[in-house]
């Protein structure tokens, strides 16, 4: 969902939004399985690219708001902050599966690349 603000902002299109009005709060949620190398680098990255949205839509919509980046790395890293940013979301997650998540995703874009690999020498043998 596009944030339609009074200025433009370039990155206005976070992956969630969770909005609540009786408690003026906003989160803007922003999902990255990268490697697991560039783990930090990400979430740090993700807090500061929705900074000026965040400046943005406060005085508009009235509300506290904050950024929420969920980072798990492709073999399942995660940082510090990890589990703090996933207890602020509302509902129960449970960090292991999410990371078997992450694990399962990235086994399965291996297996499924190399599976295309194999595909593309035997046509280019034929």
């Amino acid at each position: 969902m596009i944030i339609i603000t009074d200025r433009t902002i370039p990155n206005n299109k976070p992956d969630i939004i969770i909005r609540d009005n009786e408690k003026r709060t906003c989160m803007l949620i922003d999902v990255a399985i990268p490697r697991d190398r560039n783990v930090f680098k990400k979430e740090a990255e993700k807090i500061l690219k929705y900074k000026d949205l965040t400046i943005e839509i406060q005085p508009i919509w009235n509300v506290k708001t904050r950024v929420i980046p969920v980072i798990i790395g492709a073999t399942g890293t995660i940082s510090k902050s990890f589990r703090k940013y996933v207890s602020d979301t509302p509902g129960s997650h449970d960090v292991k599966e999410l990371q078997k998540t992450a694990i399962l995703g990235t086994a399965h874009i291996r297996t499924s690349g190399s599976a295309n690999v194999k595909e593309q020498k035997s046509q280019r043998r034929m």
